[in-house]
């Protein structure tokens, strides 16, 4: 169960900084020079997701550090605007 736990935790991370993120462009309007920062907020939004997630709940993200937990982090809220 716990496996479950850690394997089910980044795309459901991911899938919430992806709807975060179509607000933002929505928020923006559609100025390029606010979409190119959607990349960047993304990583850092899910960095601070995953350094949230290793103190509060340190089952869900499979890191045994906090560097290890910003950089699941951040990889993921990369993966959510690739995904885009």
């Amino acid at each position: 169960m716990e496996n479950l736990i850690e394997i089910v935790s980044v795309p459901v991370i991911t899938a919430v900084v992806y709807g975060a993120m179509e607000l933002y462009k929505y928020d923006v309007s559609g100025k390029e020079s606010s979409i190119r920062l959607i990349p960047i907020i993304g990583a850092i939004l899910d960095a601070a997701f995953g350094i949230t997630a290793f103190f509060a709940i340190p089952d869900i993200v499979a890191a045994d550090n906090v560097f290890t937990a910003i950089l699941i982090g951040g990889a993921s809220g990369l993966a959510a605007t690739g995904g885009n």
